[in-house]
């Protein structure tokens, strides 16, 4: 993971509390990635965070040399601690500091793939190039990203930093692409590819939880910025809640919680 500009602190606690719901559009995307040839495929996800989801690469190809990078060191002190080593199946699973918006593949790989990483990455389609280059023949590039930017949890986040003196700390509706400019970005540099887009409909529970659920991802910078004034920080918080109530108002079952994810798999072409 990274940003466009200080790194946020990141917390892998807090992420991980909606695992479950976070790991579903990565395991729709795993779903449509085809089969690397060879029998030992070398794979690289590129901002792994705390590895649970690099992990089930190792679930879908057993005999894989799989290495997930991040440049959060919490995020890869989890990963490291609970996630590598040998695979069952004869591969290994390993971790790596790197950052996405310099990463470049130092050994051809067969598969890399990204999960919600590269809307923190300004710019991050003109990193395309060098990561299919990096690509042996007949190698993969998929990814997936939000595009809930325009949603109320993103909308409010942005109006309060706003007027809490946090202007352009968050990001906005250009932080990701079109599924049609991706599409285009992909073709143009020789690729097969498949782009979609899904709008889940999330059914959270528990006291606040879209608060929750942000707290381990959007709001990050906003938390990081405001670390050291916890009285200010608190007050954003608290408003940021109330409004959030308002948007997502819990029904019987829980609170539901549309969120829109951007697909891709660009499939290089073989030698």
């Amino acid at each position: 993971m990274t940003d466009n500009g200080s790194a946020p602190t990141w917390d892998p606690a807090q992420y991980l509390r909606h695992a479950d719901h976070r790991a579903r559009p990565f395991i729709d995307l795993l779903a449509r990635v085809p089969e690397p040839p060879g029998p030992a495929p070398r794979i690289a996800d590129l901002g792994c965070g705390p590895g649970n989801v690099t992990a089930l690469l190792a679930d879908r190809w057993p005999t894989a040399r799989i290495t997930g990078y991040d440049n959060s060191p919490e995020m890869l002190d989890q990963a490291h601690t609970r996630h590598e080593g040998p695979t069952p199946g004869g591969g290994r699973l390993d971790f790596a500091h790197a950052d996405a918006r310099t990463w470049t593949p130092a050994q051809p790989y067969d598969v890399i793939i990204s999960n919600a990483t590269l809307q923190w990455v300004p710019g991050h389609a003109d990193r395309f190039a060098d990561w299919i280059a990096g690509l042996a023949p007949g190698g993969t590039f998929a990814f997936q990203v939000p595009g809930n930017f325009g949603a109320p949890s993103h909308q409010l986040m942005r109006e309060l930093a706003d007027s809490a003196g946090l202007a352009g700390l968050l990001r906005h509706d250009d932080a990701v692409l079109t599924p049609e400019t991706y599409l285009e970005h992909l073709t143009a540099l020789g690729c097969t590819a498949d782009v979609w887009e899904t709008t889940y409909i999330h059914l959270l529970t528990g006291e606040d939880p879209v608060l929750d659920w942000v707290k381990g991802t959007g709001l990050r910078p906003v938390l990081t910025a405001l670390a050291d004034t916890p009285e200010a920080r608190d007050d954003f918080v608290h408003r940021y809640r109330d409004a959030l109530r308002k948007a997502y108002p819990a029904g019987p079952h829980g609170t539901p919680f549309p969120f829109r994810r951007i697909f891709a798999v660009a499939r290089k072409e073989s030698a």
